[in-house]
C-alpha cells in the first residue's frame, strides 16, 4: 500500500497567523498627547512612580499614566453574575444580563466588575456596563486602571511576628450597604480567608495571608466587592507613629520604594 504526503505546512501557517495574540498592553510615550498636566510631566520623565502621583492627591484620568508607571499590571475579571436557562442556570459568570423591555422589544446589557493590580501593593477595581460583553469588559478594565491606589502591607498578627509584608498591619473595616467587612491580619501560611471574588483583589494587591469577618447580606457581589475596596484603601487612612513601622513590618506601596517618613 503507497503511502501518500498530506501537504500540511501551508494550513497550519495560515491558521496561526489568524490567531490573535494576547500580550500585556504598552504605551510608547512618543504616540501618546496627554490631555492633563499629570500626563504631560509623565511624559516629559519628571513624574516616573505612582507614588509621585497618589502622594500629591492627583486625580487619574488617563489609563495611558498607569501603563507607563505600572507595566506590570494584571487584570481579573469578578464574577458577579450567573448564567440563565435550565440546565446552566444559576452557573457564576463574569457577566451580570439586564433587560430593558421597549415597544421595539427586549434590550439586553451586560455589566462586569473588572480588578488591576501588581501584586506589588498597588490595586484598582472598576465597573462597566455596555450593550456587547467585550466593550463592558474594556471600560471596566480602564475604569479600574483610574482607580488605582497604594496600600499599607506588613505583619500586624500576634501569633507570627516576623515583621514581614504577607499580611495587614492592623484590623482595617469597611461598610457597602447592608455588609460590613473586617479584614484581619494572618499568620504566615494562613491563606486568603474571605469571599473567593474578593481573593482575587487581595492577591493583585499583594497579600498572601488574611482572616475576614463580615456582616448583612453577602450575596450583593458588587457591595462585597466594593466593600474589600474601601477596606483596602482605609489602610491608608490611618496615621501611624514611625516608632510602628519596624515592628509591624509596614511598607506603602511596592517593594523597594523609599517611606515618605
Amino acid at each position: 500500500m503507497e503511502e501518500t504526503e498530506i501537504p500540511v505546512e501551508e494550513p497550519i501557517v495560515a491558521v496561526v497567523a489568524a490567531v490573535p495574540v494576547v500580550e500585556k498592553a504598552t504605551v510608547r510615550k512618543e504616540g501618546w498627547t496627554p490631555r492633563t498636566e499629570v500626563g504631560r510631566l509623565v511624559q516629559k520623565g519628571e513624574i516616573t512612580s505612582i507614588t509621585q502621583v497618589i502622594d500629591r492627591g492627583e486625580k487619574i484620568v488617563e489609563t495611558e499614566i498607569i501603563d507607563i508607571l505600572l507595566p506590570n499590571m494584571k487584570s481579573d475579571l469578578l464574577m458577579v453574575g450567573q448564567s440563565k436557562g435550565k440546565f446552566g442556570g444559576g452557573q457564576k459568570r463574569v457577566f451580570k444580563q439586564t433587560q430593558k423591555k421597549t415597544k421595539e422589544g427586549n434590550k439586553p446589557k451586560f455589566a462586569t466588575f473588572a480588578v488591576v493590580g501588581n501584586e506589588d501593593g498597588y490595586v484598582g477595581i472598576g465597573y462597566g456596563k455596555a450593550k456587547e460583553t467585550v466593550p463592558a469588559r474594556e471600560k471596566a478594565i480602564r475604569n479600574a486602571k483610574l482607580n488605582v491606589i497604594k496600600i499599607k502591607r506588613g505583619c500586624g498578627s500576634w501569633e507570627c511576628g516576623c515583621k514581614g509584608h504577607h499580611s495587614i498591619p492592623f484590623k482595617v473595616t469597611a461598610k457597602v450597604g447592608s455588609i460590613e467587612l473586617t479584614l484581619i491580619p494572618a499568620p504566615k501560611g494562613t491563606g486568603l480567608i474571605v469571599e473567593p471574588e474578593c481573593q482575587k483583589i487581595l492577591s493583585l494587591a499583594g497579600i498572601k495571608d488574611v482572616w475576614s469577618k463580615t456582616k448583612g447580606q453577602t450575596r450583593t457581589k458588587n457591595n462585597m466587592i466594593t466593600a474589600c475596596y474601601y477596606a483596602l484603601r482605609n489602610l491608608m487612612g490611618v496615621k501611624l507613629q514611625h516608632v510602628h513601622n519596624e515592628p509591624l513590618g509596614i511598607i506603602e506601596g511596592a517593594r523597594g520604594e523609599a517611606k515618605n517618613e
